[in-house]
């Protein structure tokens, strides 16, 4: 999963800094106050609303892994009566640590595309200027997020090998195959 994030990460980065590029661009040429810019307003448009969508398509991502592999750690806890330290516990931690920032990664977006349509629809500069300082903590905030994300997924994945591990154990004790020899015997 961390290859992946990471993957999905740079093609969120890639995209919310075109469109604050493009904004930039757009500003620059003064293309707010002049609606004939047939160019720059579109692509800083479609631009943003690409990337808002797919930061939130990603953070949304992070949260279902969260829930999943949390719901999984839970039910194999159960079925062979591991102890909720420090393994499930530390499940539940990690998705606590992470959803708070995941979910400030994605307010934080929204705030901006809204402040952006202010602008459009002309309510002041003090929409400009808020759409221009929320496009760069949307930036930042998302580069925080997505450190604390990707460490929190990279020692999820950890507990799930040592969750795996600690299952082997107590077949082996019972006199069952490990989870890859059982797997092996069904697809054979």
């Amino acid at each position: 999963m961390t290859r992946i994030l990471a993957r999905l990460f740079a093609i969120n980065a890639g995209a919310l800094l075109a469109a604050f590029v493009a904004g930039v661009v757009l500003w620059l040429r003064d293309g707010l106050t002049d609606r004939n810019d047939a160019v720059s307003y579109p692509l800083h448009l479609y631009l943003g609303l690409f990337a808002i969508l797919f930061n939130l398509g990603l953070h949304c991502l992070v949260f279902i892994y969260f829930l999943g592999t949390g719901r999984w750690v839970k039910e194999v806890a159960l079925a062979y009566a591991l102890p909720d330290a420090p393994l499930p516990r530390q499940t539940r931690e990690l998705k606590r640590a992470t959803f708070p920032p995941a979910l400030l990664a994605m307010l934080v977006p929204i705030g901006t595309a809204a402040a952006g349509m202010a602008q459009l629809q002309q309510y002041g500069t003090w929409a400009g200027i808020l759409h221009a300082c929320l496009a760069i903590a949307t930036l930042a905030v998302n580069v925080w997020a997505f450190r604390i994300e990707y460490r929190n997924v990279a020692i999820n994945a950890g507990i799930i090998d040592r969750v795996m591990q600690e299952v082997d154990r107590i077949r082996a004790e019972h006199g069952l195959p490990t989870n890859a020899e059982a797997w092996e015997r069904e697809r054979g």
